[in-house]
């Protein structure tokens, strides 16, 4: 079957027409017609060979949405026709430990769809059928593709710490990460405090979900939080003062990131006292996904998205790279 995607041929290249051969349908694979697909930073980080693992020609695209075409011998759970989408793993190996306990994301064995092979920039992608996941009626497919990473990023960790709808969250960022952040925290029913380094986003912030907003130039206004939260999660790439977020938090506090800052620094003492910990955590198990989407659906959460015809695969990566979007790219097949 030939497949028609968008590749780079090199680091930070411009992505071309491309086509490649997909060969036999395994037994546990399904094929899928993109429909529409996000651009998320770790494409760029891809195309970028930012993390020194870029196969070339590179095909980037792991937040895509489609249809069935497709399904092998040994799969029973989806039907041809059927509306899915598939995040930052195409496969994994079923059998390991993680895998056996339901933490998929964590198998040794597991294949990223933008990792030694092509992801979703391209009119069909083919992936285990285990990371296939069903989109529920109330799901807007235009808009599901960030859910698929972004989304699950920052949703598993409520479900890793069994966060209450008591609880007091502070989410560090507003962007792709941090608005899907304030809107499922809110829905979840707990209170949500936003931080941003940019004063300007307060309002915007409060429509998203936060009951508080606080500007991290203003020190003050961290300190003033001092014992106030049971977690808060980063959503941003870069060092923070750590001591004062740890601060923030309660007695057995959990300052949990999934931005991925370069280190993380912290004096034990600060963490031994009252029991806090750090903590991080990558993308989300399909059973994770599936729960989300359930959740999602209910309350009619949705990404905030700008959108690309597939045609302008490079315009919307220049977006990415020197503008500000506002706050997922997806693109339209």
């Amino acid at each position: 079957m030939v497949v028609n995607a968008y590749a780079a041929h090199e680091a930070k290249g411009e992505l071309k027409p491309f086509q490649f051969e997909l060969g036999a349908l395994k037994h546990d694979q399904v094929d899928i017609k993109v429909l529409y697909c996000g651009v998320c930073h770790s494409d760029m980080s891809m195309l970028d060979n930012e993390w020194r693992s870029t196969v070339y020609p590179f095909v980037p695209g792991h937040e895509a949405v489609g249809e069935i075409i497709a399904v092998g011998a040994g799969v029973r759970h989806l039907k041809v026709g059927q509306k899915v989408g598939v995040g930052w793993t195409a496969s994994s190996c079923l059998t390991c430990d993680d895998c056996m306990t339901g933490h998929h994301q964590m198998c040794n064995r597991a294949q990223p769809t933008i990792g030694g092979r092509h992801g979703g920039f391209a009119d069909k992608v083919r992936v285990q059928a285990t990371w296939a996941v069903p989109i529920p009626d109330g799901v807007d497919l235009k808009s599901a593709g960030p859910l698929f990473c972004g989304g699950i990023t920052v949703f598993s960790p409520l479900m890793q710490h069994n966060i209450s709808p008591l609880s007091h969250v502070g989410v560090v960022g507003i962007g792709g990460l941090g608005h899907m952040a304030l809107a499922f925290l809110k829905a979840w029913g707990c209170e949500v405090t936003a931080f941003s380094t940019s004063p300007e986003k307060e309002e915007e912030a409060r429509k998203l979900g936060a009951h508080n907003f606080v500007s991290t130039h203003d020190k003050d206004s961290l300190k003033k939080l001092r014992g106030s939260m049971d977690m808060v999660l980063d959503t941003v790439n870069v060092e923070l003062e750590w001591g004062s977020y740890l601060g923030a938090l309660k007695s057995k506090g959990i300052l949990h990131i999934v931005g991925v800052a370069p280190k993380v620094t912290a004096r034990v003492g600060h963490l031994m006292g009252k029991q806090k910990s750090i903590t991080a955590s990558p993308t989300g198990s399909p059973f994770q996904i599936k729960e989300m989407l359930k959740f999602a659906a209910r309350h009619q959460l949705a990404p905030m998205t700008e959108h690309y015809e597939m045609g302008d695969i490079n315009e919307a990566f220049e977006k990415l790279r020197n503008g500000k979007p506002r706050y997922r790219i997806v693109l339209e097949a």
